[in-house]
C-alpha cells in the first residue's frame, strides 16, 4: 500500500514529529511505502509531490489543527486522526486501514 500523511500538532512540535516516526516505523514494519510531510511551527518540510498523492492509496491527515493544501488531496481517500492516535497505536491505524481499503 501508499500511504502519504500530512502531520501537525497543536505547538507543532513534539507530537507533529513523533507521529511521522511512529507512523514511518509501522508503516514500513508492515510492508508499505510512506511518505510524511509535516507542517510545524517551522514551516512545511518534506512536502508530498502531486506524484506521491497520486499514487497514494490512501492519505492520512494526524493533526489537531487546521492545515493548508487539502485541495491537492481531492479525490483521495483521506482517513484524519489526531496525532496521539499515531503516537500511540501507529501499527493499528495502519492495519486498521489496510482491512477497509481491502473490503
Amino acid at each position: 500500500m501508499n500511504i502519504v500523511v500530512v502531520a501537525a500538532c497543536t505547538s507543532g512540535i513534539a507530537h507533529t514529529y513523533i507521529a511521522k516516526e511512529k507512523l514511518i516505523r509501522a508503516a514500513e514494519s508492515l510492508g508499505h511505502t510512506i511518505h510524511v510531510e509535516t507542517q510545524g511551527t517551522i514551516g512545511t518540510e518534506d512536502e508530498l509531490s502531486m506524484e506521491q498523492i497520486k499514487l497514494a492509496d490512501v492519505a492520512i491527515f494526524a493533526i489537531d489543527i487546521a492545515i493548508t493544501g487539502t485541495e491537492r488531496f481531492k479525490g483521495k481517500k483521506v482517513i484524519t486522526v489526531p496525532t496521539n492516535v499515531c503516537v500511540k497505536s501507529p501499527k493499528q491505524l495502519i492495519q486498521k486501514i489496510e482491512e477497509e481499503l481491502n473490503k
